[in-house]
């Protein structure tokens, strides 16, 4: 495993809702992204957002072998932040059942370990795959409702490095079991994170959503449903967190969880605490609140854990920052 650089310092909320600017992209090689430091998200367009062809390579890139080598990105806060956290007005935003025989959840702790349940999340739960400094790396994303039906979410780390360059090759594999893909790869057009992410890597803000393609002429949520997402929920509450942990004991290859009630983060972010063993390659994998026969209310991502602390995984809370977030790219 890899853990990623970031430096020490940590910015605070802009307060600005202003979508990013979009940076064209040609052929496979991806252009340098613009960025506004005022706005709160920042967006990129990839090598397949105006090449159907770009696609194709990026499907055809992802072979079996490529996909099982790729290493799960693990990263780590350096120092603390005293970043306050935007909240406003309570919103969530109900998902879309795709057709199914829903499956039942858990309503007491898990510490981890697979996902028998069934239900929509088995679909709507997917490995992201992407490229990144020259290696490829894993980790999971959601599809989650939105009015453009093609909206994923996953951890800021696994599409941007922050600060520093975008993901290339980003594809979404729902459902994904054992190397088969039975609902296809979804590429990435475009990318989305938080200014603080994108510019000081701050962990208060590690949330990236992504834009995909169609598919056979169909849309990614029309195909496998969509999980609902909440924003400016109160904290404390019992969640279910799902994602593909690639590291030991763990091997990637199919959908694990873990549940709890979360706490919040007391040794250096905003972030919320949720006692869970999964590893490296879950991050990006969405924690629901309310989750009952497969379906929920996504309130944030796994993100991160701290060296030398076992069996924890913290969060971004989603507040208004990632509200905007989520209007810009389910929007784009």
């Amino acid at each position: 495993m890899r853990n990623l650089k970031r430096p020490t310092a940590l910015a605070g909320v802009t307060g600005m809702l202003l979508a990013g600017l979009l940076a064209a992209g040609n052929g496979t090689a991806e252009a340098a992204p613009e960025r506004d430091s005022r706005a709160a998200v920042v967006g990129h367009r990839t090598a397949a957002a105006s090449d159907a062809a770009a696609a194709e390579r990026i499907r055809d890139y992802w072979t079996p072998k490529r996909m099982r080598a790729a290493d799960p990105l693990v990263v780590s806060p350096s120092t603390s932040s005293d970043t306050t956290v935007e909240r406003g007005t309570p919103q969530t935003v109900r998902g879309q059942v795709a057709k199914g025989k829903p499956g039942g959840g858990s309503s007491s702790g898990y510490l981890g370990g697979p996902w028998t349940g069934g239900g929509n999340v088995v679909k709507t739960t997917g490995k992201v795959f992407f490229t990144l400094g020259g290696s490829n790396y894993v980790c999971s994303g959601s599809a989650v409702t939105s009015p453009n039906k093609s909206t994923v979410t996953t951890a800021g780390h696994c599409l941007n490095e922050g600060p520093g360059d975008y993901a290339s090759n980003f594809s979404f594999v729902p459902a994904y079991d054992n190397g088969s893909a039975p609902y296809g790869e979804w590429v990435a057009t475009q990318l989305f994170t938080t200014t603080e992410w994108a510019t000081t890597g701050d962990y208060n803000y590690d949330v990236g959503m992504a834009k995909v393609g169609t598919l056979n002429g169909a849309t990614l949520t029309e195909t496998v449903g969509s999980q609902g997402i909440g924003f400016n929920q109160a904290r404390g509450q019992f969640v279910h967190a799902f994602g593909y942990p690639a590291a030991s004991p763990y091997d990637g290859q199919e959908l694990d969880y873990c549940s709890g009630t979360t706490t919040n983060d007391t040794r250096g972010t905003q972030d919320m605490r949720l006692a869970c063993n999964m590893t490296g390659g879950s991050s990006g994998g969405p924690w629901f609140q309310q989750f009952s026969g497969g379906n929920g209310v996504q309130v944030s991502v796994n993100s991160f854990g701290y060296r030398g602390e076992k069996n924890a995984m913290y969060g971004p809370y989603f507040g208004s920052v990632i509200q905007t977030l989520y209007t810009t790219a389910s929007a784009s």
